[in-house]
């Protein structure tokens, strides 16, 4: 679901950045709004390399937890056998392998927080252009996810 859900995130910044190309195209180039669409599609480009960078870590996470299951299978059938040695170096590789996967949910999450936050505060900013909302600092709120920036 993980995997789903973040593929359908990189589909909504694909279709906004061709919306953002097609705006900022249809625009003369000495238009006063160029820059505001200009950094929007720099935006994008950085939030499309996190969920990217996001979904292969949850590739290589699925991935890894698939090889520490059939590695433990493969350890489970050498504990009967005399090769305690060979065990020892199976169970360290699905030790590996699992360590992988663990790492790289914790790392893609992370990745995809940082997405939405970037997300989130580009809203806030096309807001406060388009001049839809009452006033900065609501929009403040909403880009830190209503929790208040320490000073």
């Amino acid at each position: 679901m993980l995997c789903l859900g973040t593929n359908n995130q990189l589909g909504r910044i694909v279709d906004r950045t061709r919306i953002v190309s097609s705006q900022l195209t249809s625009l003369a180039p000495t238009d006063e709004s160029c820059p505001f669409y200009q950094h929007q599609l720099q935006v994008l480009e950085v939030r499309w390399t996190l969920v990217l960078r996001a979904l292969k870590l949850f590739y290589t996470s699925l991935g890894s937890f698939a090889a520490a299951a059939l590695i433990s299978l493969l350890g489970a059938v050498l504990t009967t056998s005399a090769l305690h040695a060979a065990f020892i170096v199976i169970a360290l590789f699905g030790l590996s392998s699992g360590t992988v996967g663990v790492a790289g949910l914790v790392i893609g999450c992370a990745t995809m927080v940082k997405e939405t936050r970037l997300a989130v505060e580009s809203l806030a900013k096309e807001a406060i252009s388009a001049g839809r909302h009452g006033g900065e600092e609501q929009l403040t709120d909403i880009a830190t996810f209503g929790v208040p920036a320490s000073n």
